[in-house]
Parts: C-alpha cells; structure tokens; sequence
C-alpha cells in the first residue's frame, strides 16, 4: 500500500507539471495569434505539442482515477 501511494504521489507531481507545461505552450500560442505576424510553422509546432501534453494528461489521470466496475 505503501508503494502504491508513492506511485500515486509520483503520478500526481507529473500531472501538474505537465498541465503547468499545457498552459504555457497555452499562452504562448495565444500570444502568437494576438500578434499580427504569425510564424505558422512554429503555431503548427506549439499546437502539436500541446495536443502531445493534453494526451499525456489524459493517459496519466486515466492511471490516477480508479476503475468503475458497472
């Protein structure tokens, strides 16, 4: 039990670092589409990345959140 919580711990620094990372490439795309010169390959790039993170969240807290047996 508990190396599990420890597990858990590791999962949720993780999470939050990679949401910390989602809502600065967040910021920056925003930034670059306020700004009258857009570099478009570098907002395709920002934009994959981000999409990268937002499945990384997702993978992680699909391991963090218990399964619901119906």
């Amino acid at each position: 039990m508990d190396g599990e919580s420890l597990d858990q711990a590791g999962l949720l620094s993780k999470l939050e670092t990679l949401r910390e990372e989602h809502e600065a490439l967040n910021a920056e795309v925003d930034a670059l589409s306020e700004n009258g010169v857009i570099d478009q390959l570098k907002l395709a790039r920002l934009k994959k990345e981000k999409l990268r993170l937002k499945d990384a969240i997702q993978t992680i807290a699909d391991q963090i959140t218990p399964d619901i047996i119906a």
